[in-house]
């Protein structure tokens, strides 16, 4: 049985703040961003990547933009120290990318760590220790004093070796597990290990403040990272970095309303990925930057092939509604959004404008390297005429007349009920082409000639189930006499009521699309439609093809 009553907060509220991010609306720029996917990442996969994989990843991470990459824990594992090595040793790190090396605050793990990044051009040593009530009183039993000590000694072991190894070094520290902690005891600590470091603007250092654990909701967070970050000494020489885990599901809230607090600087994973629920999605965060006009500073632009790589190399699986980068989330299958997106393409194209503002979809598909057809557009049974007419255009250049686009869209809708299931934009162009364009049974039409007078007179030869008819009739236009030839020697009455046409192709070969409607003597309405590349023979196809549709639905 649930039992609500065994829980509550784990987090400290800041004792006074000034809520000075409450009035701010969006991030104005991108913050400095540090992938943790070959660090956190690979350390929460079922099987984690080996050399070449990490090496694959590692160079997609540098194809995207990122200039500050986590590289792992090189002291404590062999795999991770022969990565850090091979991408040193073979000069495999850009000038303008610094690595990042993690170490516990434990005196022979720093010390070697310092041994592993030997020769890297420049690298953040990245060092911490836990600092919450819960790993106090449960994992180290330690005083508040005695935990500060622990960062202390740290710290100070940390520049010493820096002047003893050769090397442009970074420093970064981290209290771990921040959320749990008391504010003003993190900040203690913080100021503590940087007054050992003496940072200046020149040589900044890093302040890591983050979710290890998420306890609360995301204005919290951004209430301490404001806190922290007004009380931080030497602030005008501290990157003030966050590193949100997912634990409550608003890791990328918690991110963003930190930056509005104060932070910085981001620590992420693609799609977040990392223990438990995950690092936060530097997907998203970016994404959402993008959004609302800010260069996030990275390059998303071939969402599909960093999906395949990504699902390829870490065995992990991009949920179908992963915002930006899912196969779902740019998917319509409602026939009134399809129409809204239809409707507000066709606007945006005709006015030619550049803003994008296209109803229910907050970003371009094409930014990301997506389509409209496949993936906007998705037809089933729920799909509408105006995604329907939409697909055909498109893709395929019908410009269906309204009615019949009515008219399809429920045909479409028929066939995807029954076979219960999602119909590609080819499929859908099948049962067009199969249902109306071009049907030469019973009724075909072999030779039209036309002679023009105050009427227009069609001599036309016809095959009428398999027999030859040579026929003569006149009309207020050409195919207005055909039809009239037609119904002449068929036991149907029909009316001419609809008649559209434009050009399918450019250039001198170009086919023309015709679309004809009857009304029937019973009530009925049907379509028919032609495509040929002389216009008259299109349209007398079409009129066939509308013939053809309802003396069989009258059979």
């Amino acid at each position: 049985m649930m039992d609500a009553t065994k829980y509550r907060p784990g987090y400290f509220p800041p004792r006074e703040n000034e809520y000075r991010w409450v009035k701010k609306d969006h991030i104005e720029q991108a913050p400095a961003w540090c992938s943790v996917d070959l660090r956190d990442g690979n350390q929460a996969l079922i099987v984690p990547m080996d050399l070449e994989e990490k090496l694959e990843f590692y160079k997609m991470l540098l194809e995207i933009g990122f200039k500050e990459i986590e590289v792992g824990f090189p002291a404590a594992s062999q795999t991770e120290y022969e990565f850090l090595r091979t991408i040193i040793d073979h000069d495999m790190i850009p000038e303008d990318v610094t690595i990042q090396v993690l170490t516990q605050c434990r005196d022979h793990i720093i010390r070697k760590t310092f041994e592993a990044v030997k020769g890297a051009p420049r690298a953040v040593i990245h060092f911490y220790n836990s600092t919450s009530l819960a790993q106090r009183e449960q994992v180290f039993r330690k005083s508040k004093e005695e935990i500060k000590q622990i960062a202390i000694e740290g710290a100070r072991l940390v520049k010493k070796l820096s002047r003893e190894y050769e090397g442009n070094f970074l420093f970064e520290y981290s209290p771990e597990s921040f959320t749990g902690t008391e504010p003003d005891f993190a900040l203690d600590v913080c100021n503590a290990v940087l007054d050992i470091m003496q940072p200046t603007p020149e040589q900044p250092m890093i302040i890591n403040l983050p979710v290890t654990v998420e306890m609360s909701m995301p204005h919290i967070y951004a209430n301490q990272i404001e806190y922290c970050s007004d009380r931080l000494k030497y602030r005008d020489a501290v990157i003030l970095s966050t590193h949100p885990h997912n634990d409550r599901g608003t890791g990328v809230a918690d991110t963003e309303l930190a930056l509005l607090a104060g932070a910085q600087r981001v620590e992420c994973c693609l799609f977040g990925n990392g223990e438990r629920t995950g690092n936060v999605d530097a997907v998203t965060l970016a994404m959402n930057m993008y959004t609302h006009g800010v260069d996030p500073k990275l390059d998303f632009s071939n969402m599909p092939s960093i999906v395949e790589r990504y699902e390829r190399l870490t065995r992990m699986h991009v949920s179908p509604r992963q915002p930006y980068a899912g196969q779902l989330v740019f998917a319509a299958f409602s026939g009134s959004h399809q129409d809204a997106i239809a409707k507000g393409m066709k606007h945006r194209e005709e006015n030619d404008i550049f803003q994008w503002n296209v109803p229910y979809i907050p970003l371009d598909p094409h930014d990301v390297s997506r389509t409209y057809d496949s993936d906007v557009i998705r037809i089933n049974s729920q799909s509408g005429k105006g995604g329907i007419g939409y697909i055909l255009e498109t893709s395929y250049g019908y410009a269906l007349p309204a009615k019949m686009r009515e008219h399809f869209g429920y045909t479409v809708k028929d066939i995807s009920d029954h076979a219960h299931k999602e119909l590609s934009a080819e499929e859908v162009y099948e049962i067009f082409e199969k249902t109306y364009v071009n049907i030469e049974r019973p009724v075909y039409v072999r030779e039209a000639h036309f002679r023009q007078g105050p009427m227009t007179e069609a001599s036309v030869t016809a095959l009428i189930g398999g027999h030859r008819h040579e026929l003569i009739a006149k009309g207020n236009g050409r195919l207005d006499a055909v039809c009239s030839a037609l119904k002449s020697c068929l036991d149907a009455d029909f009316t001419l009521q609809s008649y559209h046409e434009h050009s399918l192709d450019q250039g001198s070969h170009s086919r023309a699309a015709g679309y004809v409607g009857l009304q029937w003597a019973d009530g009925r309405f049907t379509w028919g439609a032609g495509v040929d590349t002389d216009i008259i023979r299109a349209s007398i196809k079409a009129l066939t093809s509308a013939i053809n549709n309802g003396l069989r639905e009258g059979e």
